[in-house]
C-alpha cells in the first residue's frame, strides 16, 4: 500500500486550478498519460529541455543581430497596415539614444497596440530579433511590459516539450501549483553522497528546474537534473536488485542431464558450434546443477546462434525428465523457431510442440492437453504460453526470446508455470555495458561474440540516391538469376501514416520492373495476410520483399541476399546493423545497400562508415550509444527497450554504478527496508513506480 503522505503526488492534474476538462487532456498528452491521465508526479517529472534567458541589454545598439534581444525603448510611431490589404502587417517603430527596433504584428487590432504601446511610453521589449533590409525588427514579441512589471517577472524562462494548445508558460504556471500542493519527503539518499555532490533535495531539484534561477539549474548536468537522475537510477537498480532476489532466492532445482539428446543434435547439425557457443552451454549446464535458480541473458549478434544454443540448453531439461518451453514476440517468429528446431528435434527424438495465439482452436486444445499430460518436451510459443489455461506436467526451463519485449511480469508469468523454473532471457540487440546495467542489473550475462563457421562477410556498400535507377537495373539482374531482396523503406518522420506511403509508393514502382514479383508488408497490414506475405518470400514465390522496419527482428530466410535500406542516414546505427542481418544467413555471398540522401549530416557519415568498417554487433552498440546518447538508443520506435525518464546514460553513467552499489549495499544491510533510510526508500520507489519491487520486499 502507498503511503498516505504521496497521495498528493498522484493527484490528478486536472483538478488543479484553471486546468479542468478543457486543458486537462492536453496536459494527459504532453506528459505522455492521454490514456491514464496526467498526476503531478507526471507534470512533475516533465522537465524543461532549454531555457530563455531574457538579460536586459544597456541600449538597442548593444542588442544582438540575431536571437533573443530584451532591452528598454521609448514608443516612437505607429504605421498601421495600409486600409484594405488585411494581409498586411501593422509596424510599431521603438527605440532610444542608441538606434531603434521596427515590431512588426499580424492580424492584431490597431487599437489593442495603441493602448498596449502608446506613443512617448517606455517599455522593456523581448523577443527574437532579425536584420530586415539592415534593419533591426522583431516579428510578434514574446513580451512588451512595463519597466516595474518587468522587474518582477523572472529572467529565465523554461522551454518545456509541448503539444498543440499548450505553452511553455502554461505548463511552468501549472508545474508551480502541483508543487505547492506537495510536502517535502524524508531524505533517501545517503548524506554523505548528498555533502559530497553538493546535491539539492528532491523537492528542491524539481522546485528549481520548474522555476530557475541560473542556466545552471536546467543543466542536464547540473546538480538539480543530476540529483534527479540519481533518484531515478537508485530506484531503478534498487528495483531490478529486488526482482533478482525474490527469483533467485527461490528454491532451485538441480536439472542434470545425461547427455544423449544433446550428442543426438550435435550429430544432426551441419556444422561444428562456436567457442562462445560452447562456453554459453556450459555456464549454463553450471546453474542448472546448482540448487538456486537461474536466471542468465544471452546476447549474441545477428545470426550469432543463439537458437541452437537455446535449444541444446532445454534439450538438458528433457534429459531429465522435465520440459521446457521457447517464448517469441510474435506468431511469425515463433513459427520461425519451430520450423528451424523441429528437423533437429525429430532427429533427436525430442518432441516439439507449437502453441500460438493465432491456432485453430482444435489444435490449440490438443497442444494444451499434450502439453499437461508430459507427452510434449519442449512448447514453443507467442505470449500464448503464460495464459491461464496451459499447464505443463513439469516445467523446468523456460527461455525467452527478444527479451525486451516482454515485461517483468510476462516473464515470471512463464517463470511460475513450473516449479522453481530456470530462466534463460535472450536479445539479439548486444548491449554496451552501461546499459546493461542499467536495463540488467548485474544479470549473469554470455555473449555469442563469434559467427558460426561458413558464414560470409556481408559486402556493405554505401549508394547515393541519385544512382537509384542504375542499382534498380543491378537488380533486375541478380532477381533473374534468382536471388531475393529485403528493401525496407525509410523513416520518413514522426508520422507512420508518411512511412506507410513511401513504402506503399516503393511497392508500386516495383511492381512495374518486378511485375508479379514483389509483396509489402508493413505494420498496418493484417497479420494474418503479413505472414503470408512473408511466407510466400520464404517460399520463393516473390522475389523482393517492400517492408518498413517491421522486418528488423525475426524474419528469417536464408535464400536472401540483398538488403537495400533507403534513406539509410535516417535510422540509428543498432536498427541499421539489425536490418543487415536480415541478409548473410546462407552459404551465398550477401550485399546490403544503403541508400543515402545528401548532404549527409556528420553523425550519418559517421553511421553509414562505421558500418562499412565492422559487422561486430557489440563495437557498433557502443558507438551507437556514443554517437548518440542513450536517449535515442532507447526510444521506444527504436527499439522497445525500457528508457528513463530523467536519466541520461550518455551524461549519467557514472551514477549508474554509484547507484548499483548503493542499492546492494541497503538491500544487504536492510533487506526489509524497515530502517528510516529505508522507509525513506519505500517512498523512492513508489514515486518511480516500482511497485512490483515493493510488493517483493513484503515477501521477504
Amino acid at each position: 500500500m502507498r503511503p498516505t503522505s504521496l497521495d498528493p503526488f498522484f493527484a490528478p492534474v486536472s483538478r488543479l486550478p484553471g486546468v479542468g476538462p478543457k486543458l486537462g487532456p492536453l496536459f494527459d498528452r504532453v506528459t505522455g498519460r492521454a490514456a491514464e491521465g496526467a498526476r503531478l508526479i507526471d507534470l512533475l517529472m516533465h522537465l524543461p529541455v532549454d531555457a530563455v534567458e531574457r538579460k536586459l541589454s544597456p541600449t538597442i545598439a548593444e542588442t544582438p543581430n540575431e536571437g533573443i534581444a530584451t532591452f528598454k525603448a521609448i514608443i516612437e510611431a505607429h504605421r498601421p497596415a495600409p486600409p484594405g490589404r488585411s494581409r498586411a502587417p501593422s509596424r510599431v517603430v521603438v527605440g532610444d539614444e542608441t538606434g531603434d527596433v521596427t515590431l512588426v504584428f499580424f492580424n492584431l487590432p490597431q487599437a489593442r497596440l495603441a493602448s498596449q504601446m502608446p506613443l512617448g511610453a517606455e517599455r522593456v521589449i523581448s523577443g527574437r530579433i532579425e536584420l530586415f533590409d539592415g534593419a533591426k525588427q522583431i516579428v510578434h514579441p514574446d513580451r512588451i511590459l512595463h519597466p516595474a512589471k518587468f522587474a518582477e517577472e523572472p529572467r529565465i524562462e523554461p522551454i518545456y516539450p509541448l503539444t498543440e494548445g499548450l505553452s511553455s508558460r502554461r505548463i511552468q504556471n501549472v508545474a508551480k501549483l502541483a508543487l505547492q500542493r506537495v510536502k517535502p519527503l524524508p531524505e533517501w539518499l545517503d548524506p554523505a553522497l548528498v555533502a559530497q555532490r553538493q546535491w539539492p533535495g528532491f523537492l528542491e531539484s524539481l522546485a528549481r528546474m520548474h522555476a530557475p534561477e541560473s542556466l545552471r539549474d536546467l543543466a542536464p548536468d547540473g546538480p538539480c537534473w543530476t540529483r534527479l537522475a540519481y533518484d531515478e537510477l537508485l530506484a531503478h537498480q534498487l528495483g531490478l536488485l529486488l526482482l533478482r532476489r525474490g527469483f533467485t532466492h527461490a528454491r532451485g532445482r538441480r536439472t542434470h542431464g545425461d547427455g544423449r539428446l544433446r550428442r543426438a543434435v550435435l550429430a544432426a547439425l551441419p556444422y561444428e558450434l562456436t567457442g562462445a557457443q560452447k562456453r554459453a552451454l556450459e555456464a549454463i549446464e553450471t546453474d542448472l546443477s546448482e540448487e538456486k535458480r537461474m536466471l542468465r541473458l544471452l546476447q549474441g549478434d545477428v545470426g550469432a546462434g543463439k537458437t541452437i544454443v537455446a535449444l541444446l540448453a532445454m534439450a538438458i531439461a528433457v534429459e531429465a525428465g522435465r520440459q521446457a518451453a521457447l517464448m517469441a514476440p510474435t506468431d511469425i517468429l515463433a513459427r520461425q523457431h519451430a520450423d528451424r528446431l523441429a528437423p533437429l528435434c525429430e532427429k533427436a527424438g525430442i518432441r516439439l510442440a507449437l502453441l500460438s495465439g493465432k491456432m485453430p482452436a482444435e489444435a490449440k486444445r490438443r497442444a494444451q492437453a499434450a502439453l499437461a499430460a508430459g507427452e510434449v518436451d519442449i512448447a514453443i510459443g507467442t505470449h500464448a504460453l503464460f495464459q491461464e489455461d496451459v499447464r505443463f506436467r513439469d516445467l523446468a526451463f523456460a527461455v525467452v526470446d527478444e527479451q525486451h519485449r516482454f515485461g517483468v511480469h510476462q516473464r515470471l508469468a512463464l517463470a511460475n508455470k513450473g516449479e522453481a523454473v530456470d530462466l534463460l532471457v535472450m536479445t539479439a540487440t548486444p548491449i554496451p555495458r552501461t546499459l546493461m546495467l542499467a536495463w540488467f542489473g548485474d544479470l549473469e550475462s554470455s555473449a555469442l561474440d563469434e559467427k558460426p563457421p561458413g558464414r560470409k562477410p556481408i559486402d556493405t556498400r554505401v549508394v547515393p540516391v541519385d544512382r537509384l535507377e542504375e542499382m534498380v537495373g543491378g537488380l533486375q539482374r541478380a532477381v533473374t538469376s534468382g536471388k531475393r531482396v529485403y528493401w525496407v523503406c525509410p523513416l520518413v518522420g514522426e508520422s507512420e501514416t508518411l512511412d506507410l506511403a513511401a513504402a506503399e509508393a516503393r511497392y508500386e514502382d516495383l511492381s512495374k520492373v518486378f511485375p508479379g514479383r514483389v509483396g509489402l508488408v508493413h505494420g498496418k497490414i493484417p497479420p494474418a495476410e503479413r505472414d503470408a506475405t512473408i511466407a510466400r518470400f520464404q517460399r520463393g514465390e516473390i522475389s523482393v520483399l517492400v517492408a518498413t522496419t517491421v522486418i528488423e527482428v525475426g524474419v528469417d530466410v536464408p535464400e536472401a541476399s540483398i538488403m537495400v535500406i533507403e534513406e539509410a542516414q535516417r535510422f540509428g546505427l543498432a536498427q541499421l546493423h539489425q536490418l543487415r542481418g536480415r541478409v548473410g544467413r546462407g552459404a551465398e555471398q550477401s550485399v546490403c545497400l544503403l541508400v543515402y540522401r545528401a548532404p549527409l549530416s556528420e553523425a550519418a557519415r559517421a553511421r553509414l562508415g562505421i558500418l562499412r568498417e565492422t559487422e561486430d554487433g557489440f563495437r557498433i552498440a557502443e558507438e551507437d550509444l556514443r554517437l548518440r546518447g542513450e536517449g535515442d538508443l532507447l526510444g521506444t520506435r527504436q527499439s522497445g527497450m525500457p528508457g528513463f525518464r530523467l536519466a541520461r546514460l550518455d551524461l549519467h553513467a557514472e551514477l549508474l554504478i554509484i547507484a548499483r552499489d548503493d542499492a546492494q549495499l541497503q538491500i544487504t544491510r536492510d533487506p526489509d527496508f524497515v530502517s528510516p533510510r529505508g522507509q525513506a526508500l519505500r517512498n523512492l520507489l513508489h514515486l518511480f513506480e516500482r511497485e512490483e519491487a515493493i510488493r517483493l520486499i513484503s515477501a521477504g
